[in-house]
């Protein structure tokens, strides 16, 4: 049955349509192709990682489409058997002047001090929590 905007996580609703066709046809096919419900929901959200990068409670589409971190590069048995670092659909496939760009949009403390892999880790987090801001 096809996913109705009304089923889509919350932050998939609250982001522009083309996010919301992906997530909802990426789900669609996973579900008719896979036995597991869990399975074809993280199918949708990496569909939607390559074409979008997670800003607060919503996602905004990348300039330029593709993996938006080092496990979502991956696939088939390499992602299952060497999971690597994920950062919530942060892009942390960006320069390291860009990650810091949007921490300081962010208005998150400490970036100047922060490596790569920090400043995505921090945006992460500050994605989560405007997520549960947003729910509540």
């Amino acid at each position: 049955m096809p996913t109705k905007k009304e089923d889509l996580p919350s932050t998939i609703a609250r982001s522009a349509e083309k996010v919301q066709r992906t997530y909802a046809k990426t789900l669609d096919s996973a579900e008719e192709q896979y036995d597991s419900e869990e399975r074809a929901h993280r199918t949708a959200f990496a569909a939607v990682k390559h074409v979008a990068e997670k800003k607060g409670d919503h996602w905004e589409l990348k300039d330029e489409q593709g993996p938006s971190d080092p496990q979502s590069a991956q696939s088939g048995k390499a992602a299952r058997d060497r999971p690597k670092a994920s950062y919530g659909g942060v892009d942390a496939g960006k320069s390291k002047e860009e990650l810091y760009e949007d921490a300081k949009q962010a208005g998150i403390d400490g970036r100047s001090d922060m490596n790569k892999a920090e400043l995505a880790e921090a945006l992460q987090k500050h994605s989560e929590r405007e997520t549960r801001k947003a729910r509540s």
